[in-house]
């Protein structure tokens, strides 16, 4: 058996420049972390000595007696990329709700495509694992989704992710001092909304349209570098959260199905109790609200949302790992009678 543990995300800016549609011809580049959040995926091959071939649990527990009857497409596809000679029983446990906006989706490819390879006895680099999952969820899923939080999963930190018109992707992690990270951190508040939805729903509201989008897409794109500059001077730690602001403003414009009227007015009241900034994490519509706050006002945004989950965070830098490994026997000769 084996157990991979994958982390969920955060982008801060430059989200929508990682969907291929637009960074094939213009480039695009996010700042984002990962979170000590995470996705766990356990695997093991399944004795022969049951009805099915195949035991999938989730949300929904499946047993299958052929591949093809699989439901969840990240799993059946996963196992069909991976030509899994064996049945295999396979389980998912998670920190935090799917679909919510925290990358949760790419760090349940990323995590299942570790594990069973890691089942086989192949330890994959975070390269291999990150351009497989963008492989598997774009062109065999053919889902309206960007290539960074893949990239976060398989790799994790803090990082400047940039996306290169020739379709290469490369990472640099944020070298800040460990200071101001926590400085960083100290202002960050994340809210679950209640809300759920699908990330590539809401991605194609805008997504087959996105050249129309220019404008709002470099001026994100530029708050990149202007949020490195924040991070690496000696600038107010609070110039972080007006930039957050300006983002999320922009990003309301690119679709209608970003915000609602309920998250404008819980990002409204936030701003009542103090907050600086933020944003609903991911494609929008719901799932979390990431706030800015001074740690002076954090009890005041507390006691305002004490209807709405917090989720304290930290930053994380492992990304996707094995946490535990058992060799198991092979069932692979073995016939029923």
């Amino acid at each position: 058996m084996v157990i991979s543990r994958t982390p969920f995300r955060i982008s801060f800016f430059g989200g929508g420049t990682d969907y291929p549609a637009w960074y094939r011809k213009h480039g695009g580049t996010v700042l984002a972390t990962t979170i000590n959040k995470y996705c766990y995926i356990s695997a093991r091959f399944l004795p022969p000595f049951f009805g099915f071939k195949y035991r999938i649990a989730y949300s929904i527990i499946e047993n299958c007696k052929t591949l093809d009857q699989i439901v969840h497409p990240s799993v059946r596809t996963c196992i069909r990329f991976l030509k899994m000679p064996q049945g295999l029983e396979i389980h998912h446990d998670g920190d935090l709700p799917a679909r919510s906006g925290l990358g949760s989706s790419s760090a349940f490819t990323v995590g299942m495509l570790h594990a069973l390879y890691a089942l086989r006895g192949h330890m994959p680099n975070k390269h291999k694992l990150a351009k497989e999952s963008i492989y598997i969820e774009q062109k065999v899923l053919k889902e309206t989704v960007g290539s960074q939080d893949q990239v976060l999963a398989a790799y994790g930190g803090f990082n400047l992710v940039a996306f290169h018109k020739d379709g290469e992707i490369t990472l640099k992690p944020v070298t800040i001092s460990k200071k101001r990270i926590e400085e960083l951190q100290d202002h960050l508040m994340l809210f679950y909304t209640g809300i759920v939805r699908t990330a590539s729903d809401v991605a194609k509201t805008f997504v087959p349209n996105i050249q129309e989008k220019e404008k709002q897409l470099f001026s994100m794109n530029n708050m990149v570098d202007q949020a490195l500059d924040i991070l690496n001077s000696r600038k107010d730690i609070d110039d972080f959260g007006k930039l957050l602001h300006e983002n999320w403003n922009l990003k309301r414009s690119l679709s209608s199905s970003v915000s609602n009227s309920f998250i404008d007015n819980i990002y409204l009241s936030a701003l009542s109790k103090g907050a600086i900034g933020g944003k609903i994490i991911g494609a929008g519509g719901g799932g979390f609200l990431l706030l800015f706050v001074p740690p002076s006002h954090q009890a005041k945004v507390k006691k305002q949302f004490n209807k709405l989950i917090y989720v304290p965070i930290k930053f994380e830098n492992q990304g996707s790992q094995i946490i535990y490994y058992d060799q198991q026997e092979d069932y692979s000769s073995v016939r029923k009678i």
